[in-house]
């Protein structure tokens, strides 16, 4: 019997990658999204169900919440952050609303979240024990996110919430990345010596589905591989594939005046072990930066 899943956040880049391996897994799926015809005709969707409204939706027993607004899409305005903010905890809040009135209640809900819950940390190892970071704005963004998805736990649910780090692949930010190295001016930005803690988009998509499929996981979980890179030896591995010299280095004064805040995530990081999935089992298919470039990039 095929079961029913709903991804907000499902037209972005985890979301279109995730769909086949739930479809896979004999899940049929509704997708809600703002603009839900504009990806009506796209591949992706073409075996889903679009919806603007969770009124559309029928009760579903697996809801995995991708919602949020790009964080590099803009600057860093006092109207950005808010629309940052709302389109992640406002939207997990009336996610959460809709599943407390339903009839039924799924039986898992994976919610997004991010390592930037953990702020700046230097050279500190990084696991889901750790703390919070301070004061930063992404920091305080990620505790109010998992603050509204931790409301469905409370209803009996149970909840995953994902910590997710830089996800390469074929979108996202490694395309951005490998530019200016293509063109010989790749470099490092600022020192670096800040930790780059990241993920191939397939193992992104298999750890998620290792949460969904495994009844007895809940709780907080980081999608990171397991071997995170300073933003030197990044720059290495990227020029070393593309055959590429990267000379450069981006001072930190000019991408504060390139970007504005969001400077701050580029210029500081976390080195994230992600402990509590490979101890429910899981196995990354590309556990290094090697191999993860070897793979993604021609």
């Amino acid at each position: 019997m095929r079961k029913k899943a709903l991804i907000t956040g499902g037209t972005g880049f985890i979301g279109r990658n995730l769909i086949s391996h739930l479809e896979r897994s004999s899940f049929d799926v509704w997708i809600k999204s703002r603009n839900p015809e504009q990806y009506k005709e796209e591949f992706f969707f073409r075996s889903t169900n679009l919806c603007s409204s969770l009124e559309e939706v029928p009760e579903v027993d697996l809801i995995i919440n991708l919602c949020g607004e790009n964080l590099a899409n803009k600057r860093w305005t006092v109207n950005q952050k808010r629309k940052i903010y709302q389109s992640r905890v406002d939207e997990t809040n009336e996610l959460v609303e809709w599943m407390a009135t339903s009839e039924v209640r799924p039986r898992a809900f994976i919610s997004g979240s991010a390592i930037g819950f953990y702020g700046d940390r230097k050279d500190e190892i990084i696991t889901e024990a750790s703390q919070a970071g301070k004061e930063e704005f992404q920091v305080k963004l990620c505790q109010r996110w998992e603050q509204a998805a931790q409301k469905a736990e409370e209803l009996g649910i149970r909840t995953c919430y994902i910590r997710t780090g830089v996800v390469l692949g074929d979108d996202g930010a490694l395309p951005k990345m490998l530019t200016p190295f293509k063109f010989g001016v790749g470099g490092k930005l600022g020192t670096g010596k800040q930790w780059f803690s990241w993920i191939h988009i397939q193992d992104q998509v298999r750890g998620i589905m290792h949460l969904v499929n495994n009844e007895a996981l809940s709780g907080v979980f980081n999608l990171t591989s397991p071997n995170p890179v300073t933003n030197k030896q990044l720059t290495d591995e990227i020029a070393n594939k593309l055959r590429k010299k990267a000379p450069l280095t981006v001072p930190s004064f000019a991408l504060k005046l390139a970007v504005g805040q969001f400077s701050h995530l580029l210029l500081t990081g976390q080195k994230v072990i992600p402990q509590a999935l490979q101890d429910s089992g899981f196995e990354f298919k590309f556990p290094t930066l090697t191999e993860a470039l070897n793979d993604l990039v021609n």
